[in-house]
């Protein structure tokens, strides 16, 4: 009797286990625009990841920036971060993905070896990578996507990709894009894989142009890629504004707007 008694016991425990509910978790995946230095903005940079979470209702979805300055969407693997999510990530959540600024560095240069080869194709180099000393199967940024977008599918969460936001770059009036490199790209494997797809590319670089160049320059007090906290609290606008217009997403229903 008193077997049988602990055995009901247990099996009560885990019954009970399995009705409380996941609450799920965004996290948040890309390179120094997303997540600058520690994210406190001391340096007077700002990535967007890092003044999103005012954007959510953090009572229901928990939001966890894993983004950090220098990674290429290759070394954010190979440094193991990515496995580290993975171990975690469960059914219900979402990655948001934003890669691109460091995917054109050499692949195996003696500073960072963080570069992917161009494109999305399956061609991938055996090179010798002088950071880690031993060598590594080098993929085009594209492969690095899939691999993001395939395995947070596998593990029931959903994958959102983003076009890296633009640089301060101007030509005739104009914010220079990348939709026919990185940004492109990025649209790419977002359709062919099944990922939800936002554009910040072109959205930021259109709010761009609607302003004075001035007020523009005064978002990258250091260079042409790093906002200050303005500048990221615009970018991160966006990047709600691409949420909300997500169909079949139901990261938007955990929006303070809504």
């Amino acid at each position: 009797m008193k077997k049988i008694f602990t055995l009901f016991i247990i099996a009560s425990v885990a019954f009970s286990f399995t009705l409380i509910k996941h609450k799920p978790v965004l996290y948040i995946i890309g390179d120094s625009t997303v997540k600058n230095g520690d994210g406190s903005g001391k340096n007077g940079q700002v990535g967007w990841g890092s003044v999103i979470d005012p954007y959510f209702d953090t009572s229901k979805i928990s939001i966890r920036n894993h983004a950090i300055g220098g990674r290429s969407s290759r070394t954010f693997i190979t440094d193991g971060r990515w496995d580290t999510i993975l171990a975690v990530l469960q059914k219900g959540d979402y990655v948001i993905m934003q890669f691109g600024h460091n995917d054109a560095s050499p692949l195996d240069d003696t500073a960072r070896a963080r570069g992917t080869i161009r494109g999305i194709g399956e061609d991938s180099i055996e090179i010798y990578n002088p950071i880690k000393k031993r060598k590594e199967i080098v993929h085009s940024y594209g492969w690095y996507m899939r691999k993001y977008v395939g395995e947070t599918k596998a593990k029931g969460a959903v994958a959102i990709v983003c076009s890296p936001v633009p640089r301060n770059n101007w030509k005739e009036g104009k914010v220079t894009r990348i939709a026919d490199s990185y940004g492109g790209w990025a649209k790419q494997v977002a359709d062919q894989n099944g990922a939800a797809f936002i554009d910040l590319n072109e959205m930021i670089a259109t709010e761009y142009e609607k302003m004075d160049t001035a007020k523009v320059n005064s978002f990258f007090p250091a260079d042409h890629s790093h906002t200050n906290h303005e500048g990221a609290e615009l970018n991160a606008k966006q990047v709600v504004k691409g949420i909300e217009k997500l169909k079949g997403v139901k990261l938007k229903n955990f929006l303070r707007s809504k």
